[in-house]
Formats: C-alpha cells, sequence, structure tokens
C-alpha cells in the first residue's frame, strides 16, 4: 500500500488564496477607456436588440389583429 501524505483542510485554504494572489497579478486588466468603449458598445447593442424586439412585437400584434 502507498502512503499519501494527507494535506489538512487550512492548508488547501491557504494553497488556494497564494494561487489566486498569484494568478490575479499575471492578468492584464483594461484601461478606464477601453471599459468605457466597451460599456458603450455593450449599451449600443442592447438597445438596438430592444428597439428589434418592440418592432417584431408590434409587428406580430398588428398581425394578430387581422387574423383575429
Amino acid at each position: 500500500m502507498s502512503e499519501t501524505k494527507k494535506v489538512g483542510f487550512f492548508k488547501k485554504i491557504g494553497l488556494y488564496f497564494r494561487e489566486l494572489k498569484s494568478e490575479i497579478k499575471k492578468v492584464t486588466w483594461p484601461t478606464f477607456k477601453q471599459v468605457r468603449n466597451n460599456t458603450g458598445i455593450v449599451i449600443l447593442v442592447v438597445v438596438i436588440i430592444a428597439v428589434m424586439v418592440a418592432l417584431f412585437d408590434l409587428g406580430f400584434q398588428g398581425i394578430w389583429m387581422l387574423i383575429g
């Protein structure tokens, strides 16, 4: 039988946070300008899709009124 060394629960948690800190340091964070630009793009796309859904809804509502 091979012996396996058990690592304690709190040691595992400590190791997790040390590795997490190491990985967070490797992240390339976007600049404020990039965040602002991407946020604007997301808002624009959401508005465009909302308008499209509203137009489809009005169209289907008109068709439903003609049928019914």
